[in-house]
C-alpha cells in the first residue's frame, strides 16, 4: 500500500524539494500544504491521483484540522508527517522585535506542535508512522544575531526528544533533522532581520545586513538534503537525529564536546547538592 506523506511549507525550500521527490515516487501519496494554493502549481506536472493540495497556515488551528481531515478523507491514512514550515530571524538579543519573535515561535514551535497533535490520533490507531521535525544546525550550536531563532529550534529538539519517548511503544518514530545553511528562502523572504544600531554590536551589522545573500551562496543543496531525508525516512532504522552539512556536524560536535567537558569539570559541585 502506498504511504501517504503530509508536508508543510511546500511552497519553497526543503518542503518544495521533498514534495517533488514524493510526487515523483509511484509508491507514495502526497498531501502538500502551503498558505497559498497558487504556490503549488509545480505539482500539476505529476499524477493528480496521488496528490492532494491543502491550505495550511500552521498558526491557524482550524486550517490544520481541516487540512488533516481532508488528507485522511482522501487517502485514509497519514504515514509520514514532515513539519517543515518555519521562519528565520536575524537580530541581536537586545535589539530584537519581540512581536516578530513571538510570531516566529508561533510558526516554528507551536505550529509544529499543533500539526503533530492533529496527526497523532491517526498514527496511534495505525500503530505506525514517522514524524520528521525540521530543526537546524543552530540547535546544535549557536551564532551571534541568531539567538531567538536558535531558541525556537532548541525547543523543537526538546519537544521531539520527549515525544520520541512517549510514542516509542506505539510504532511511531520521530526524526529531527538539523540542516546547515542551505540555498532556500529561509534567510530571504521567509525571514525578518534587524540590523544592529547600538554601537556595541556594530561588529555584527554587516553579517545581518548581508544575510539574504545566503539564499544563493549557502553551501547546502536543498534538493540533496530532501533526498537524504526521504531515504532516511524509508530506512529500516530511522535515526533520531539527522545533522546535515559540515557546520551541523563539526559545529554541533564541538559544542557538545565542550558541554561534556564543562559538565564533567563540575562533577564535585553537582553531586554535592544531593542529600
Amino acid at each position: 500500500m502506498a504511504k501517504t506523506w503530509l508536508i508543510t511549507g511546500t511552497s519553497s525550500g526543503f518542503g518544495k524539494a521533498l514534495a517533488t521527490i514524493v510526487a515523483q515516487n509511484k509508491d507514495t501519496n502526497l498531501v502538500a500544504a502551503a498558505r497559498h494554493l497558487d504556490d503549488l502549481a509545480y505539482l500539476d506536472a505529476f499524477d493528480a491521483k496521488r496528490i492532494e493540495k491543502v491550505v495550511i497556515d500552521v498558526t491557524d488551528e482550524d486550517q490544520i484540522k481541516a487540512g488533516v481531515a481532508k488528507a485522511i478523507e482522501r487517502f485514509k491514512t497519514i504515514d509520514v508527517l514532515v513539519n517543515n514550515a518555519g521562519l528565520g530571524y536575524f537580530a541581536t538579543i537586545e535589539e530584537s522585535d519581540m512581536d516578530q519573535v513571538r510570531y516566529m515561535f508561533e510558526v516554528n514551535v507551536i505550529g509544529l506542535a499543533n500539526m503533530t497533535r492533529a496527526v497523532l490520533p491517526t498514527m496511534r490507531r495505525q500503530r505506525s508512522g514517522v514524524i520528521i521535525n525540521l530543526s537546524s544546525a543552530l540547535a546544535l550550536t549557536t551564532l551571534p544575531t541568531m539567538g531567538y531563532y536558535s531558541a525556537t529550534k532548541y525547543a523543537v529538539e526538546g519537544y521531539s526528544d520527549t515525544l520520541r519517548q512517549e510514542v516509542a511503544d506505539l510504532g511511531i518514530r520521530v526524526m529531527t533533522v538539523e540542516p546547515s545553511g542551505a540555498r532556500t528562502q529561509w534567510s530571504g523572504r521567509s525571514s525578518q532581520k534587524v540590523v544592529p544600531t547600538i554601537k556595541d554590536y556594530a561588529a555584527f551589522s554587516d553579517s545581518v545586513a548581508s544575510v539574504a545573500d545566503s539564499v544563493t551562496q549557502a553551501p547546502g543543496n536543498p534538493k540533496r538534503i530532501a533526498q537524504v531525508m526521504f531515504a532516511q525516512a524509508n530506512a529500516s532504522e530511522i535515526p533520531a537525529h539527522l545533522p546535515l552539512g559540515d557546520f551541523a556536524y563539526h559545529g554541533g560536535l564541538a559544542n557538545l564536546q565542550g558541554l561534556v567537558t564543562e559538565i564533567q569539570s563540575r562533577e564535585n559541585i553537582s553531586l554535592s547538592t544531593d542529600d
